[in-house]
């Protein structure tokens, strides 16, 4: 049995807490539908009608390419635990890159990892709880390393790393993508 909710409890926030791993899906039309997993510490919730997530260079920028398009957004979270759960959030989004105004004040909810190269900061639209009793149990061993430590690598050289996504202005299905100019370091 599914619960809508048009925002966030504290019920629905305790639990988004809890999640290691959520997943986000996108679409525009004429394109490929996106789902992507998303770990590490990269989402927050800014209110019952907000919430954010770090997004870090990787295989594409589908998402950005949807949501300039389209808008609306997906993010799901089951528990591999007890009890079972399955929440989604409803919503529209937009991507804050580091040269946009209002990135310094978004940015400060996050721990800046290497390779962040936007945030996307949805308005939830509705909730939905379902019972996720297909979910498999299981349990997280650790974050993989290997995303992060690639950008910190490549990092090292701030202007080579901006070099190098320049040219990243399309997504996959040939939709336009606005390009991070600047390296955000740890320290930012």
């Amino acid at each position: 049995m599914a619960d809508f909710f048009d925002h966030l409890t504290e019920e629905h926030i305790a639990f988004i807490t809890r999640q290691p791993v959520f997943f986000v899906a996108t679409a525009a039309a004429d394109a490929r539908i996106n789902l992507s997993p998303k770990g590490y510490d990269s989402f927050r919730v800014l209110g019952p009608k907000r919430v954010a997530y770090l997004d870090l260079g990787g295989s594409g920028n589908e998402t950005h390419a949807h949501l300039a398009a389209d808008g609306r957004i997906t993010l799901m979270f089951c528990a591999f635990d007890n009890p079972a759960l399955i929440f989604r959030i409803y919503g529209y989004g937009r991507a804050v890159l580091p040269q946009d105004a209002d990135w310094k004040a978004l940015a400060a909810h996050f721990t800046i990892l290497p390779g962040t190269r936007q945030i996307f900061d949805i308005t939830v639209e509705s909730t939905q709880t379902s019972c996720g009793w297909g979910v498999p149990h299981m349990t997280l061993e650790r974050e993989r390393p290997t995303l992060v430590k690639y950008h910190r690598q490549a990092g090292t050289d701030p202007s080579a790393w901006v070099k190098r996504r320049a040219d990243r202005t399309r997504s996959i299905d040939g939709l336009p993508i606005r390009v991070t100019d600047r390296y955000v370091s740890e320290d930012a």
